[in-house]
């Protein structure tokens, strides 16, 4: 990969530095194929002045069927601008995409046409399995010393899950992040308070407990992730359990303030054993000790048990399960995705342990179908959601997992992806000029030179 002789400039040295940055043209959305096909990466036109505005530009189809691809991320971002970064001159250009039912990543450029990115590298399970012991790769971030990445298990398909580090510059795995895990096994999402030397990283179940949709026995026994794991980040040690209990079942985004001196975050919990509400916790340090509190909740909706897919028609009501959530860079504004009940949810969190409501949108939804101004009714619901760097733009995707996306939408999904404009001092609305459909799924969105859930910053 080439090394510029000036800083990346789309990286920023703060959250408020990015905020300032010029407006996405481009977004780039993961496609999973609901059949025996591969996926695929679009391109959509995200410049409001286009006449394509709103539309794809270009599909990618990756190279083999059966990836799944899930959550995916640049090779590197603002973090790179921390004192202590390892490589001060690489470029935002590639965009690393996980198969969560293959273990294979690829490394796609997305530098000499942005409309038209292409596969340059494919990490096969194989160098995964072998140099880090890990398999269904999750979630990656752009780390000052390297990409990171979250495994939900071993190659067996049971745990414990992990991270582990992929090559800057070659695309090369590491191996393994973890020297002593101490007690943690289950995995899903990471992030870390660069400024605190911290890593925090959630739960979702192993491979073998997830990939054949929910499994009710699992479920009512508590045994989906409910903790939270502290780390040394520099040390790469587990430090500290935050249990949320079992009855919350599956502790999945995490969004911690983008503010580097501030030592607090956010995580969406799916649901609780107690009455299929949803929650989001706030995360925080107190003294040496970093603590938990429930700071939102939201109920459970009662519903007809005919309007319900099997698994919820004893519960006769549907969970808003929680499955996203996302924070605006300036700390201010938190989205919280119900991909249950189909709401999509705003709220000021500039106090984040007393969040106001100051939005919300229906599109989808079990039992509601809530329809887009440009559509009829819709399935799914908000799931994946990105936010601009200056917090003006959301955009939302209802794609989450193939077998869940089976199981709680029995009667098959169309994809979509929607964008909402943000008021000035909150509200969003519905943007009627952007609404995308697809016989195929929608996963998760990324924007060009950057977003709110893409960089992590050292100063600001």
């Amino acid at each position: 990969m080439a090394t510029l002789l000036r800083a990346d400039p789309t990286f920023y040295a703060s959250p408020r530095l990015a905020a300032q940055a010029p407006p996405e043209t481009l977004a780039y959305i993961l496609i999973v194929n609901p059949g025996d096909g591969p996926d695929g990466l679009a391109t959509l036109d995200a410049d409001r002045g286009s006449k394509t505005y709103g539309t794809v530009l270009n599909t990618l189809t990756t190279t083999y069927a059966g990836d799944e691809l899930h959550h995916f991320g640049w090779n590197a971002c603002s973090s790179s601008l921390c004192p202590y970064a390892a490589h001060p001159h690489v470029e935002r250009r590639y965009l690393l995409a996980p198969g969560i039912r293959s273990s294979r990543i690829y490394v796609i450029d997305t530098k000499p046409d942005p409309r038209a990115p292409r596969i340059v590298k494919t990490i096969e399970p194989e160098e995964i399995a072998n140099r880090a012991g890990y398999s269904r790769p999750h979630t990656s971030h752009c780390g000052p010393d390297g990409i990171y990445v979250s495994a939900l298990g071993s190659p067996t398909g049971d745990g414990p899950g992990g991270i582990f580090i992929i090559d800057h510059d070659t695309f090369d795995v590491r191996g393994r992040w973890e020297l002593d895990r101490g007690p943690q096994y289950l995995a899903y999402d990471f992030w870390w308070h660069l400024g605190y030397d911290t890593m925090v990283t959630s739960e979702w179940g192993t491979p073998n407990m997830i990939e054949n949709g929910v499994n009710p026995e699992i479920l009512l026994k508590g045994g989906y992730g409910h903790q939270l794991h502290i780390w040394d980040l520099p040390k790469r040690r587990h430090r500290q359990v935050i249990d949320l209990g079992a009855e919350q079942q599956m502790v999945l985004e995490l969004r911690p303030a983008h503010d580097p001196s501030k030592a607090y975050g956010f995580v969406g919990v799916v649901t609780s054993l107690k009455d299929l509400s949803a929650s989001v916790w706030a995360w925080y340090q107190e003294g040496n000790t970093w603590k938990a509190r429930k700071v939102i909740e939201i109920p459970a909706e009662p519903a007809d048990p005919q309007q319900l897919p099997p698994l919820l028609k004893g519960f006769k009501a549907v969970p808003p399960l929680v499955t996203d959530i996302n924070l605006s860079l300036d700390d201010r504004f938190l989205y919280v995705s119900c991909w249950g009940t189909g709401e999509f949810l705003q709220y000021d969190v500039s106090d984040p342990f007393n969040p106001k409501k100051t939005g919300s949108v229906h599109l989808g939804g079990i039992v509601r179908r809530a329809a887009h101004p440009n559509s009829g009714a819709l399935n799914g619901g908000p799931q994946m959601v990105e936010v601009s760097r200056d917090g003006k733009r959301v955009y939302v995707s209802n794609g989450l997992y193939k077998a869940w996306d089976d199981q709680f939408y029995p009667d098959g999904m169309k994809g979509w992806v929607a964008k909402l404009d943000v008021g000035d001092n909150g509200g969003i609305e519905l943007d009627r000029r952007f609404f995308v459909q697809s016989e195929q799924r929608f996963h998760q969105v990324h924007l060009e030179g950057g977003d709110a859930s893409s960089d992590s910053y050292c100063f600001a």
